[in-house]
């Protein structure tokens, strides 16, 4: 066991967010955590779940905070005289606050890191009646391979059809990049529900394809990620689960949608951070 002597002075923040200043209603989304006395950045993670935000502030727009922990995770690294966290404060959103510094003891900046998300920002519950299941299950695996691999910070997150289709199109597609000529795009598509996702993405394939061609001048390689078959109970014991699961995977394969697993994602995100050269 170790003594409090073995520990790492550190200090911590809380990031809040808060949708109304006037009601000051608000939730813990991330932590900062530095060493004192370090020339090491500070260390930053923000939630991976936002159904406490949502709950909140149903129009909360996640996309804007996702973007914001990889903003401050970048400027943290070219930090070298800790004159950052001094600004930080003046120059987060109205609807991000940071709370004052706190000392902490931590074996390491990861344990130190896992045990305040888990304390503040993401607490568990004894029985956990919410998991995660569906889009957003695989929306998570997506994030955890990529960030693995190193290059989630450097994707597109939430791309907007619409600046490839038409205005009013509400579709937006979860991450992109642009290794060479081809632009890569994956989408988390749950058939858990049904096949009416995997319909919308096949509807949309055309457009985005002729879109990016038009735009961007580059070719549009569209990938579906969803579930393992297996997963969902659609086997051969269960013709009818089987069925609508493969309905909705040729679906999108007739539209020149490449699919793919959760089970694929790691080797999705070794070839990404190849291409992205990290």
């Amino acid at each position: 066991m170790k003594i409090e002597s073995e520990r790492r002075a550190c200090e911590f923040q809380l990031l809040r967010y808060v949708p109304d200043g006037v009601r000051n209603e608000y939730v813990h989304i991330g932590v900062i955590l530095r060493e004192q006395g370090s020339a090491d950045p500070a260390e930053v993670r923000f939630t991976r779940d936002w159904r406490r935000v949502r709950c909140l502030d149903p129009n909360a727009d996640t996309a804007l905070l996702e973007g914001m922990e990889s903003e401050l995770r970048r400027r943290f690294q070219q930090d070298t005289d800790g004159r950052l966290m001094r600004l930080l404060d003046e120059s987060l959103s109205l609807n991000v606050q940071m709370t004052a510094p706190k000392a902490y003891l931590a074996e390491s900046l990861p344990a130190g890191m896992e045990e305040l998300m888990r304390l503040y920002v993401d607490p568990q519950p004894r029985e956990r009646m919410l998991r995660l299941s569906g889009r957003a299950a695989i929306q998570a695996r997506m994030r955890t391979e990529f960030e693995r691999a190193g290059v989630w910070d450097m994707l597109r997150k939430r791309i907007a059809a619409s600046d490839y289709t038409r205005p009013g199109d509400p579709l937006r597609i979860d991450v992109g990049y642009r290794p060479n000529g081809v632009i890569r795009m994956f989408h988390a598509v749950s058939l858990e529900p049904g096949v009416e996702m995997a319909k919308v993405l096949a509807f949309s394939a055309a457009g985005l394809r002729a879109g990016v061609q038009r735009v961007d001048k580059a070719e549009l390689e569209l990938t579906a990620v969803i579930e393992p078959a297996a997963k969902l109970g659609a086997t051969d014991e269960e013709p009818e689960r089987l069925q609508i699961y493969r309905f909705g995977v040729e679906t999108m394969e007739e539209n020149q949608i490449r699919v793919l697993t959760t089970s694929d994602l790691v080797r999705v995100a070794e070839a990404a951070r190849r291409e992205l050269r990290v």
